[in-house]
């Protein structure tokens, strides 16, 4: 179970630095899902966007409940980046976090509402 402490490995060299210039460049559903989690906007909730967990940026990422959310545009449906995404999910997992996938087109207040609850409840 995650101990709700910020679990961070020194990251990669870079890592920071990559997840800086993702903040600066969001994708327009990542822009959405931003506008709906930021600030504690979400269920009381305090995320981080664009967040080294492990060595991996994650897209929204509460310490809180260990949760991370990732947003998949098209790009995802490659088989070689789904079998990335299912390894990545998988070692986070392990790690106690719990890893909530989404589709862009999918971003919509309720949609993220019942998925954040449904996530939480399950912990």
């Amino acid at each position: 179970m995650y101990s709700g402490k910020i679990p961070l490995r020194a990251p990669a060299h870079g890592k920071r630095a990559m997840a800086r210039a993702l903040r600066k460049n969001p994708t327009p559903a990542e822009s959405m899902a931003w506008e709906l989690l930021r600030a504690r906007r979400m269920l009381g909730l305090k995320f981080r966007r664009q967040h080294v967990v492990y060595g991996y940026i994650v897209d929204f990422y509460c310490a809180q409940h260990g949760l991370i959310l990732e947003l998949d545009g098209a790009v995802h449906d490659d088989p070689d980046h789904a079998l990335r995404d299912a390894q990545r999910t998988s070692a986070l997992t392990e790690r106690g976090f719990t890893v909530i996938r989404m589709r862009n087109g999918d971003v919509s207040a309720e949609s993220l509402r019942k998925r954040i609850e449904t996530a939480i409840d399950a912990m």
